[in-house]
């Protein structure tokens, strides 16, 4: 694809001046050079492209050049990505390979300078990275802001390495993104007054309101997993100047069927006036990030899209300096080969090893999961004991869940965890936020097994296994992404997650929800290799007592 000079007319959308006039669009060297005002026939609709404003490209099992032939389908032309999931696996290395990845395609990545790698001291990462690390990211100019500081406790306590990430972002005028679920009140006031300026997690209406209130703009969050649209999007009405649209984590099946479109059609239906949902889409995220985004204006960069009306706010057409990216639903970026990075060193494990001694009588502390959401609650149960072994008790929904070190040989960490719905066989993934090791939830340990097994021969990816079937989805790079053709995977994912389904999960995302498992930032109980992780106490607590 070639830049060209061409001109465009229908009726244009000027967000900031909250204006839709018929006119024409005069494009030379991919930029904006003139707008005309003038009567014209065409009754489709050009405005500013789609922005996500927080996401992890790493959650699309994509490389970011194949997410970037998928999105643009939809209308995105840029994405603010922090690629802490990379960073977790190979540290600086990972995040240059993404700068390099996404460089190769006309598509505007904008990256972070992940600032909590590892996540925490209480899980096994492949990496870390320092202020040392942040400040060399900070010189580069794909790199526009502090990337979400999940410890807030360390932000409260003004833990010193944290506040010296937070004043490197001031002191070369980024933003600092928060992640603090369920902070309210004084401990909201004090994380924002730190230099906090985002959150992407709020769970309530109430929430957010309290955030606001401090001056920080909320993103309104539908991933593949976590959702707060329904929650949150009513605040879009008295508070449009903060608020922002993201999807945080998409799987690839997802990616390929909408993406920031889906959240402006839904807030279009909802009866939010059209100016204030552009401005969460489209402008917003470029002027809180000062990304090189065109917005429609004279001397823009050419980035826009066509729409067919403002009903059904179908994309026609996708330009980005200059460029047609996208046409009719189809992608104009062609699939070219990427190379593979990967940090995965670990043995195959035996069925003895997720065993978890018990006696009769005795209780599980259990994770309790929640469709379309991140946090977990933790109940007890009476352990089903076999053998002078916990199991899994199918018939109450009480599985077994693992998380294997796969940086270096260690015991596997078991525990158990309700709602997931298998009832038989077992599913497993090395896409674990945020240190990426191995998490598998089954019926039994020779099936459990078997799916860590599947992934450790593939050093990466997402597998189920049922009696005899099995099926793998490998992601050689970093453990967590393909490096194939974006639909190609989307189709593939799209068959193991089906899989999943058919051996009872009723999930809406089996494999998005079981990523979650071993996040330890988000309460209330949570499975890391090295043991049952109270997310509230953060310490380390028996599985069975």
């Amino acid at each position: 694809m070639n830049k060209r000079d061409f001109s465009l007319s229908g009726q244009l959308i000027d967000i900031e001046n909250q204006e839709i006039y018929s006119g024409t669009v005069q494009v030379e060297n991919g930029k904006i050079v003139k707008i005309i005002r003038e009567d014209t026939s065409e009754k489709q609709y050009i405005l500013p492209g789609f922005t996500d404003a927080h996401v992890h490209v790493e959650s699309s099992m994509l490389v970011p050049r194949e997410f970037a032939r998928l999105a643009v389908v939809h209308g995105t032309v840029a994405t603010v990505s922090d690629p802490h999931e990379i960073g977790n696996v190979l540290g600086l290395k990972g995040v240059e390979y993404m700068l390099e990845n996404g460089a190769q395609v006309p598509f505007k990545f904008y990256f972070g300078a992940p600032s909590c790698v590892p996540a925490t001291p209480f899980e096994t990462a492949g990496a870390e990275i320092t202020a040392e690390d942040i400040e060399e990211l900070f010189q580069k100019p794909e790199i526009k802001y502090l990337a979400e500081m999940m410890n807030w406790p360390g932000v409260l306590n003004r833990d010193p390495e944290v506040m010296r990430k937070i004043t490197l972002a001031q002191k070369f005028g980024k933003q600092v993104d928060g992640h603090a679920p369920g902070l309210r009140g004084e401990q909201a006031r004090q994380y924002i007054e730190a230099g906090m300026t985002t959150d992407h997690e709020c769970f309530t209406k109430e929430e957010a309101l309290d955030k606001l209130r401090y001056g920080m703009k909320i993103l309104i969050r539908e991933g593949s997993a976590a959702k707060n649209f329904e929650a949150l999007i009513e605040l879009l009405h008295d508070y449009p100047d903060m608020m922002m649209f993201c999807s945080d984590d998409k799987h690839p099946d997802n990616l390929v069927e909408s993406h920031i479109n889906e959240l402006v059609k839904r807030a279009l239906a909802k009866g939010i006036d059209l100016f204030k949902v552009l401005k969460a889409a489209c402008l917003n995220p470029v002027k809180h990030y000062q990304l090189e985004v065109g917005l429609l204006r004279e001397n823009d960069p050419a980035d826009f899209i066509v729409v067919n009306n403002l009903q059904d706010f179908e994309v026609q057409q996708t330009y980005i300096n200059g460029m047609l990216v996208a046409e009719k639903g189809k992608t104009n970026i062609e699939f070219a080969p990427s190379t593979l990075i990967n940090n995965f060193d670990t043995d195959l494990k035996k069925p003895e090893q997720f065993r978890l001694a018990a006696q009769e009588g005795e209780k599980v502390r259990v994770i309790e999961a929640f469709d379309g959401q991140l946090i977990t609650k933790e109940s007890w149960q009476n352990a089903k004991v076999e053998n002078g072994n916990a199991v899994s008790d199918v018939a109450n929904d009480v599985l077994k869940i693992t998380v294997v070190n796969r940086y270096q040989n260690a015991e596997p960490a078991v525990a158990f965890i309700k709602n997931i719905g298998l009832k038989s066989g077992a599913i497993a993934s090395s896409v674990g936020h945020d240190s990426h090791n191995i998490v598998a939830v089954g019926c039994d340990d020779e099936s459990i097994c078997r799916a860590v097994n599947l992934i450790i021969k593939a050093k990466g990816g997402v597998a189920a296994v049922d009696g005899p079937a099995e099926k793998l989805l490998a992601l050689p790079v970093a453990g967590i992404m393909s490096a194939e053709d974006g639909y190609e995977v989307a189709q593939a994912y799209s068959r193991i997650d089906a899989m999943a389904k058919a051996m009872g999960s009723t999930l809406a995302s089996p494999f998005m929800t079981l990523s979650f498992m071993a996040l330890l930032v988000i309460p209330a109980l949570k499975l890391s290799d090295k043991g049952l992780f109270d997310g509230e106490s953060f310490r380390f607590v028996n599985p069975v007592e």
